[in-house]
């Protein structure tokens, strides 16, 4: 009896000594890519303007994965495969725990997104966003054929609504920003879909945030890029 309690003690500390650490982070990603038969995936965001990987993991018959980051405060983060020909899934990453399942052949299209609050308001921003980029997708076809019937009077119709639902993305996009001071997204999308605006709107924007916003990473980099455009405005002068 003492050799076999012994016996399964040593075969438990072997066990348990062999078992590889479960790797732990403020921020967990998990859940499922159906289809998914082996392959390397990775966890990536962009550090200092190159795209590195944070966590990875071998999948080999199985489609669940898990992957962390330590993460100071809301930001972009992609989800990868080592093959290319899937995409990327990009999500905005925040502590906590986030689950993102998709289909291997629909890997970024598929992808259903949830545990992300910052990632939730991203993606309200986008639908909209997207309504405009796709009514003008079909201005720009609407007036190739007008060009090819020489519809003077049409393409100047369609010239005159392009421009109309630019300045309204602008606003739309503005007015987002200023609802949402208190999310790193707001800063981030200034920062992605406004770069080109007047300085003026650029730092009416950047006073709308908060003060902790304004300290994070986005908020930094929207506050040294303002300057960046004044200090190039000086020298022009």
């Amino acid at each position: 009896m003492t050799k076999n309690i012994l016996l399964a003690a040593i075969i438990t500390l072997i066990v348990f000594s062999c078992t590889p650490d479960k790797k732990e982070g403020s921020m967990v990603v998990e859940g499922n890519i159906q289809g998914m038969k082996k392959g390397m995936l990775y966890l990536q965001k962009v550090e200092e303007g190159l795209l590195v990987s944070v966590d990875s993991t071998f999948l080999n018959g199985i489609s669940n994965y898990r992957l962390v980051d330590n993460i100071e405060g809301p930001e972009l983060y992609y989800l990868t495969l080592d093959q290319l020909k899937y995409g990327k899934i990009d999500f905005f990453g925040e502590e906590g725990y986030i689950t993102i399942n998709t289909k291997l052949e629909k890997f970024e299209t598929a992808a259903e997104i949830s545990g992300s609050e910052s990632n939730e308001l991203l993606e309200e921003y986008f639908d909209m966003a997207k309504q405009f980029d796709g009514r003008q997708l079909e201005i720009f076809k609407e007036n190739f054929d007008a060009q090819k019937a020489n519809d003077i009077e049409r393409t100047e119709e369609l010239a005159a609504e392009s421009k109309r639902l630019t300045k309204n993305k602008i606003r739309y996009t503005a007015s987002f920003t200023m609802r949402n001071p208190d999310s790193e997204v707001a800063p981030f999308i200034v920062l992605t879909e406004l770069s080109d605006a007047h300085i003026t709107l650029l730092d009416t924007l950047n006073n709308s945030l908060s003060k902790s916003i304004k300290d994070s990473k986005y908020g930094v980099a929207l506050d040294t890029y303002i300057k960046g455009i004044k200090e190039s405005d000086i020298e022009l002068n």
